[in-house]
């Protein structure tokens, strides 16, 4: 198993205290991608700041000791210890008040809420939260085809007392790591997996499995009465309740 060297992306004490200066004492929350892809990191905090205004500043981070995509369980572990440096240097900052951790299987979600004292959210959970209101049938699309990836997302339903709505996951053909640099490919291999959650599995409500997919969610939505459920904006409106509560 190779190890990366622990880096992560962003100068985070200049780049949040000049964001917190700017914004006149706006609470920050710090938006921690677990894999390196800057331009996801940049597209989810854009998604992040779209649903929360100006209540509160949104930073990106990159954790640069793992790959542009997470794509394995191995990918996940090897993340955890970038996410947690991440999370606890911006903790630092009494300016930060939550984070987020930004890959829906949640890497080092537990490791970091363990490390600081301020809220720390993962987006797969509170999306399963989201998507399994009301008691709703639900299902996940992902890109990523490895099985035990896959059956962690029932552990986590099972986990999170959801087990008896989750409908399954589909998930897209081809090359993962190929199909999101695409946005037009990505959407058409999404469009087509939700459909298959709707009409195959039941799906009530659909969770767009991975951060990366989130942009491709809100564009697809408008071609399905089912909702589709984005991972980025639920974890955003749990941490801004968070802050509004410090």
């Amino acid at each position: 198993m190779i190890r990366r060297p622990l880096a992560v992306l962003l100068l985070l004490g200049a780049t949040l205290a000049s964001a917190a200066s700017a914004q006149n004492g706006t609470p920050i929350i710090a938006l921690i991608n677990p894999n390196s892809n800057e331009t996801a990191t940049q597209s989810m905090a854009d998604l992040a700041r779209g649903e929360i205004g100006d209540a509160a500043t949104i930073e990106g981070l990159s954790n640069a000791s793992a790959p542009p995509l997470l794509t394995t369980p191995e990918d996940m572990a090897n993340a955890i210890p970038g996410v947690v440096a991440a999370g606890v240097e911006a903790a630092k900052d009494p300016r930060v008040a939550a984070i987020i951790v930004a890959a829906f299987s949640d890497p080092g979600l537990a490791g970091l809420r363990a490390s600081v004292q301020v809220p720390v959210f993962g987006i797969g959970e509170e999306v399963f939260r989201e998507a399994a209101r009301d008691g709703r049938q639900f299902g996940i699309v992902t890109v990523t085809p490895n099985p035990e990836l896959i059956a962690s997302f029932e552990a986590k339903a099972e986990e999170l007392g959801f087990g008896a709505q989750y409908r399954g996951t589909r998930v897209t053909p081809g090359d993962p790591t190929e199909l999101v640099k695409d946005p037009a490919k990505l959407d058409a291999a999404l469009a087509a997996a939700v459909e298959e959650s709707i009409e195959l599995d039941g799906a009530q409500a659909v969770i767009m499995g991975g951060g990366p997919l989130s942009a491709s969610a809100i564009r697809l939505q408008p071609q399905f009465d089912v909702p589709l459920v984005v991972a980025v904006n639920a974890a955003a409106r749990a941490a801004l309740e968070a802050t509004q509560g410090r």
